[in-house]
C-alpha cells in the first residue's frame, strides 16, 4: 500500500502510483468519479456572490506524444501535442496520426507513444468545515495541496485506498 508524504513548505501531500494510470479512459473515469459522486463529502458553497459546486475541475492539460520514423523504423524526429480537454486529446490524436502534410514535413511515418503521454487535473474542493483545498491527480501520482486540517488528508486518503487504480 502506498502512502500520502507530506512534502515541505505549504500544507501539501503527494502519493506517487505504483502503476500509473494506463490510458485516457481509466484516468477520466476516476476524475469524472470524484466530480459526479462527490465520494470525499465536499459541499457547495458561494463566494464574490457566485455559487460553486461541491468539487469543480479548475484545470486540465493532456499532452499527447508523437515519434516520427524512417522506412527503416529509426526515430528520425518527435513532437507533442496538449490540450485542454480528453476530447480534443483524442481528436487531436487522430488529426496529427491524419496529417498527410506533417508526415510528409518529417519524412516519416508517425507513431503515438501512448505510454509516454501525459494527463493532468486541478480540482477545486470545498471541505464540510469551510476549507477550500486542491486534488491534483496526474498520470502518475495524486497531490492534495492547501489543505488545513489532517482531516482532509485522512478523508482522500482513505477514498484513494479505496480505488485501485490509486496505489
Amino acid at each position: 500500500m502506498s502512502y500520502f508524504k507530506r512534502k515541505p513548505g505549504t500544507k501539501s501531500t503527494v502519493r506517487i502510483l505504483k502503476n500509473p494510470f494506463p490510458d485516457i479512459a481509466a484516468f477520466n473515469a476516476v476524475v469524472q468519479s470524484i466530480v459526479l459522486k462527490n465520494p470525499l463529502g465536499c459541499t457547495t458553497y458561494q463566494s464574490d456572490r457566485k455559487n460553486h459546486p461541491p468539487v469543480r475541475i479548475t484545470r486540465e492539460q493532456y499532452t499527447a506524444k508523437f515519434a516520427y520514423l524512417n522506412t527503416s523504423g529509426k526515430r528520425i524526429g518527435t513532437g507533442l501535442d496538449m490540450y485542454d480537454s480528453v476530447e480534443g486529446y483524442e481528436n487531436g490524436i487522430a488529426a496529427v496520426i491524419s496529417n498527410m502534410a506533417n508526415i510528409a514535413a518529417h519524412r516519416g511515418k508517425v507513431r503515438h507513444m501512448a505510454d509516454a503521454d501525459l494527463f493532468s487535473v486541478l480540482l477545486n474542493c470545498h471541505d464540510p468545515d469551510g476549507a477550500v483545498f486542491f486534488l491534483s491527480i496526474a498520470r502518475d501520482r495524486v497531490t492534495i495541496s492547501s489543505y488545513t486540517d489532517d482531516a482532509i488528508r485522512n478523508r482522500v486518503e482513505t477514498w484513494a485506498d479505496s480505488v485501485p487504480a490509486l496505489h
